[in-house]
């Protein structure tokens, strides 16, 4: 399934609009991994860790919608916003949600 976060997709034409369709997720980061960021933090770099969560995250909720998405019979998303926030005590969980268009796009 196409998903883009442009409202067309060039040389396609919508022949049907469907609807929103949203996949979320949230996710904790563990504790050792916490501590391994703040190491980083001090002596700088990347937090290869943390990426690969958020990368994850992202990746199931992008998952989710496209499900909803096809269930609903369309062969597209457009339009999509993916969108990250903390939430639990101390912001120790992620929650990424992703959400767009559900489309028919001409073949």
């Amino acid at each position: 399934m196409l998903v883009t976060t442009t409202n067309n997709v060039e040389g396609k034409k919508v022949v049907k609009y469907i609807g929103l369709v949203t996949g979320e997720t949230i996710i904790g980061a563990n504790f050792f991994k916490d501590i391994f960021a703040g190491i980083r933090d001090i002596v700088g770099g990347r937090s290869g860790s943390y990426e690969q969560v958020l990368r994850e995250a992202k990746n199931t909720a992008v998952s989710e919608m496209q499900q909803y998405a096809a269930a609903m019979g369309a062969n597209a998303i457009i339009g999509v916003d993916l969108d990250y926030e903390t939430v639990g005590s101390g912001g120790s969980m992620l929650m990424v949600t992703a959400s767009g268009t559900a489309v028919v796009l001409e073949d």
